[in-house]
């Protein structure tokens, strides 16, 4: 059997057991969404959302990219953001990374010439190295380097957020959402969290959005 062929397989025994368990549940859930969570995470396939916090379909909605990243000219990611805060109006936005994160690794390194596109997206995260370069330097290994450099991307990506237009108006509007930053252990499977920032959380100003009057 093929690999994806046995995706397909598993699919429809999930399926199954989900309907014997639960015989309304699919209808249940094509019926609407109401996430009260967006997980912005990695694309590691190591990290997955739902399992590793062990929730049912629906409750998170889910946005991933190499290293988490939240990108001020990355529509894709932005979109999401803008859907899940104003459409669906979650309750909190976790910005997840996680120990061993191969694409904060790379960005410790000199840029590989035969990964142009790559090299740019890690480019933000390099950004976060030299703000923090003193600190990560001082450390023994380059494990506890990475690993270090992994939680300061997790906290820069929350404070992202906390620049965007979307979250600072529904911040003012509906005092939501929360944003958290956490991080994943590879090798035991648990999260810490790193820092949350309750609506109306100050903001630099440099980053504040004008009130429609113009203050």
């Amino acid at each position: 059997m093929k690999s994806h062929e046995r995706l397909l397989l598993e699919n429809k025994a999930w399926a199954e057991e989900k309907k014997l368990r639960e015989p309304d549940f699919f209808e249940r859930l094509a019926a609407d969404q109401k996430p009260e969570f967006l997980w912005i995470g990695c694309a590691d396939s190591r990290v997955p959302a739902d399992i590793i916090v062990n929730a049912e379909p629906g409750e998170i909605f889910a946005h991933r990219n190499i290293a988490n990243q939240v990108i001020a000219t990355d529509f894709n990611s932005l979109s999401v953001i803008q859907y899940a805060v104003q459409v669906l109006k979650v309750q909190h936005i976790i910005v997840c990374g996680h120990y061993n994160c191969g694409g904060v690794k790379a960005a410790l390194d000199r840029q590989r010439p035969d990964l142009v596109l790559l090299n740019k997206w890690l480019m933000h995260i390099k950004d976060i190295y030299r703000m923090h370069r003193a600190e990560i330097d001082a450390l023994d290994t380059s494990v506890e380097k990475a690993n270090r450099l992994v939680e300061l991307n997790v906290i820069e990506q929350v404070r992202r957020l906390s620049h965007t237009s979307i979250v600072q108006t529904a911040w003012k509007n509906d005092q939501r959402p929360m944003l958290h930053g956490w991080v994943y252990g590879l090798d035991d499977g648990v999260l810490q969290q790193l820092v949350t920032l309750p609506a109306g959380s100050d903001v630099d100003v440099i980053y504040q959005q004008y009130d429609v009057d113009g203050f």
